[in-house]
């Protein structure tokens, strides 16, 4: 029998806030390895190389950047447009179970992308074909790949053309792409290509993803579920899992779901300063992002030109913005500062926190053992 909204246990900010933290693990360092981190956070956003690398550092004690990046060559985790048909590192299990679920989210992007008119009377199903048989020959970037196409398809725009096989198949950016400070142009290969038998594939289901995502940003609501992934039909996912979830409320009266054994801290449970890296899914994965950043500073994390700037968490939720700054002195030393934007006053015990990880930040992120440090605010 359903429990009356009304006799639900309410679930406050802060405990939602908490509850997030404890399962991304930023209430406290974990020692785990990186494969098994990002299986449990679902993924990191994965724009830019170095935010993963750092979203990571946040999280598990002791981690080097040579973990990662021996993890994606050893094809352990790929990186590929998967959630929000946005790139991500993910598990090769996860990418193989989730990917093909998550075409209804390729496909949509794809309609609504400024591509859509080029390929407007174009037999795609062909096109596909031809840019399967293309990554099957050798992996290629999406420019070679476009330009190749565009021999046989003449009059056609090359990226449009590269965007159908993007959105249509699921492809790899190969190491060197996606590691530590490699800004090169991605190669692609198709993911079953690039994992050959190395691991075998699951199979998965829209329900499956969800108490994936409760584990790792629960308790949510259904709203919440769909940003986080891109898809819909969430409602029929969690009336076929109710029995098997426990079911809150929020303060506004939302109905939020969860694992019956996941992690819920006191909401007084301390949360350490952090610093949070770019494009983190921490800011990315709710409908409401109230539990960790409120609305009057939103405008000052998520950029008009796309950027989601690295946060800082003070007391669990953001209290500022931090960027990495590097430049040489008149003796021509090399300097690197990470320069911190407070939305409002910061005690001295905060300051001071902040000022550590800041300078632990340095010590990760540096190539240069003459390289100076220094943490400045704005």
């Amino acid at each position: 029998m359903a429990i009356p909204r009304a006799a639900r246990e309410v679930l406050s900010l802060r405990a939602l806030n908490r509850a997030m933290l404890a399962r991304q693990m930023l209430l406290e360092r974990r020692r785990l390895g990186v494969t098994q981190a990002v299986e449990r956070l679902a993924g990191l956003q994965a724009q830019a190389p170095n935010p993963p690398y750092i979203g990571l550092w946040s999280r598990i004690e002791g981690f080097r950047r040579e973990q990662l990046t021996e993890a994606l060559r050893r094809r352990r985790i790929v990186r590929m447009s998967t959630l929000r048909a946005t790139l991500h590192l993910m598990t090769a299990q996860d990418a193989l179970a989730w990917r093909p679920l998550l075409e209804p989210v390729h496909q949509r992007g794809l309609l609504g992308s400024t591509h859509r008119k080029e390929l407007e009377g174009l037999d795609r199903a062909a096109v596909i074909a031809a840019g399967r048989a293309l990554l099957g020959e050798q992996p290629r970037t999406g420019a070679e790949l476009g330009q190749a196409l565009g021999l046989r398809w003449t009059g056609r725009e090359a990226a449009s053309l590269a965007a159908l096989i993007r959105n249509n198949l699921p492809l790899v950016h190969l190491p060197p792409a996606g590691t530590w400070n490699s800004h090169q142009g991605a190669v692609l290969q198709p993911l079953g290509d690039w994992l050959g038998q190395a691991v075998q594939a699951a199979v998965a289901t829209q329900e499956d993803m969800l108490l994936r995502y409760l584990a790792a940003f629960g308790p949510a609501t259904l709203a919440d579920a769909g940003a986080w992934s891109g898809l819909t039909g969430w409602k029929v996912v969690a009336e076929r899992l109710r029995p098997q979830l426990r079911v809150f409320a929020g303060e506004d009266g939302q109905e939020l779901f969860d694992l019956p054994r996941a992690p819920r801290p006191d909401p007084d449970t301390p949360a350490p300063p952090r610093l949070v890296a770019e494009w983190d899914n921490l800011l990315l994965s709710h409908a409401d992002r109230s539990r960790i950043l409120g609305e009057s500073h939103r405008a000052r994390v998520f950029t008009v030109n796309g950027i989601v700037r690295g946060t800082v968490l003070l007391d669990g939720f953001v209290a500022g913005v931090w960027k990495i700054e590097r430049d040489r002195n008149r003796s021509k030393k090399n300097i690197a500062t990470v320069l911190l934007e407070p939305f409002g006053r910061w005690s001295k015990a905060d300051r001071d926190g902040v000022e550590r990880e800041a300078l632990d930040l340095l010590a990760f992120s540096s190539d240069d053992e003459g390289e100076r440090h220094a943490v400045r605010l704005a």
